[in-house]
């Protein structure tokens, strides 16, 4: 006799584990503590196996029939029901363990990145990514998926981010190829299928007669006197503003007038040398009684124990009254650029002091002490140079160039 859902549902455990037999060996095992789990005795290679097909109620007792017939089914075809139920858990482990997200992180986690970048690719993952494909098997991925990722990004105007996430997926289905987890790369199939953002360039000033304005304008800031310093650090050093506010005390040798930031903090992940003049040293021993005690040179407002926030030099030069067409925080550096070559200065000493990727591979081995004598007389120069135009005196660029 068959089972019926109501004698299911009134089994009651008693002493001893019991069975309720169904049909086609299929039973119910009632256990002593009340749990009801469905079982399915069968023959494969002479000999006998047992099958769970789950516990009830979880698994109805139609339910419980359908993964019966599915189990007689394979047996009809000549395999183990309980094999290929293993197989397919492997499978799904190996579905999970392969998952987009898994081999992402995997990835981001072997890449030699500065820890700022590593946060915001960080972040365009578990924001704009991993919800929609992080479960997927990497391997099963195809580029209208990704495609309808990245069009949700697009459509809230966020161009260049899209962009951003196609990059940097690119680069972790690349990788699974690499590791035998995918056959190939989808999001390559995607060149064109995005809106092409405007290149952005970032405002500066390079013009001299509106370089003196500006730097008499920060002399003149009235607000916080660590704003203030840094302000006025930004055009002598130009380095990129998150490495002028990580500066950490530590990092400063005064007295051999040098600045060495560690290879963690850079862009290119190479320790980089600052050489310092002496007006970068007076402005930091202006400072140094204020923030000396501090880990950073540049502490928030907030905590000492955190950096200035990233958007406290953008504010000060908006406070100052330059808009954003005018100048940004980055805008120190193309000034510097543009005027050093101008002067003079030759282009290698000036790229390295940028800390720009040498982007000739046979000449990519990074020296970060490569042309720091000529470096060091260069970042004298400018600084003398920027004084003049601060005095609104009359300049000649050629008098703070090269000497031979």
């Amino acid at each position: 006799m068959s089972l019926t859902a109501v004698q299911v549902k009134n089994a009651k455990p008693g002493p001893r584990p019991y069975k309720e037999t169904d049909e086609r060996g299929m039973y119910l095992l009632v256990q002593t503590s009340g749990s009801k789990l469905w079982r399915l005795n069968y023959r494969f290679g002479g000999k006998s196996k047992t099958l769970a097909l789950g516990a009830y109620p979880d698994v109805s007792l139609a339910a419980a029939r359908e993964k019966r017939d599915e189990a007689r089914r394979l047996l009809t075809s000549g395999i183990d029901p309980s094999q290929a139920k293993r197989a397919e858990k492997a499978a799904v482990r190996t579905s999970t363990a392969n998952s987009f997200e898994v081999v992402a992180r995997e990835w981001l986690a072997k890449q030699n990145l500065a820890d700022s970048t590593r946060t915001k690719v960080l972040w365009l993952f578990e924001s704009l990514t991993f919800p929609w494909i992080g479960t997927r098997p990497i391997k099963d991925i195809t580029a209208p998926e990704l495609l309808a990722v990245l069009r949700r990004v697009e459509a809230r105007g966020k161009l260049h981010t899209a962009q951003g996430i196609k990059q940097r997926c690119g680069q972790v289905f690349r990788y699974a190829v690499a590791t035998g987890r995918a056959e190939r790369d989808p999001s390559g199939d995607l060149r064109g299928a995005l809106a092409t953002p405007k290149t952005r360039h970032r405002a500066s000033i390079t013009d001299p007669t509106k370089i003196g304005p500006l730097l008499r304008a920060i002399d003149g800031y009235q607000g916080s006197i660590v704003t203030a310093c840094a302000l006025k650090l930004a055009p002598l050093l130009f380095v990129r503003p998150g490495e002028l506010r990580h500066a950490e005390w530590s990092e400063f040798d005064l007295a051999s007038a040098e600045w060495r930031i560690p290879a963690a903090k850079m862009k290119m992940r190479q320790t980089h040398i600052v050489p310092l003049s002496m007006q970068g040293i007076a402005v930091l021993k202006e400072l140094n009684p204020l923030t000396g005690s501090s880990r950073y040179v540049f502490p928030s407002i907030r905590s000492h124990r955190d950096p200035m926030s990233e958007n406290t030099v953008l504010a000060a030069l908006r406070r100052m009254g330059y808009s954003g067409e005018e100048m940004s925080g980055h805008g120190f550096r193309s000034m510097a650029s543009t005027r050093l070559h101008e002067m003079g200065w030759p282009h290698a000493a000036i790229e390295r002091q940028l800390a720009h990727a040498e982007r000739n591979k046979v000449s990519a081995a990074y020296n970060y002490a490569e042309h720091l004598p000529e470096r060091r007389k260069m970042m004298q120069a400018w600084a003398d140079y920027l004084d003049v135009l601060r005095d609104n005196r009359n300049v000649v660029e050629g008098n703070f160039g090269r000497v031979a």
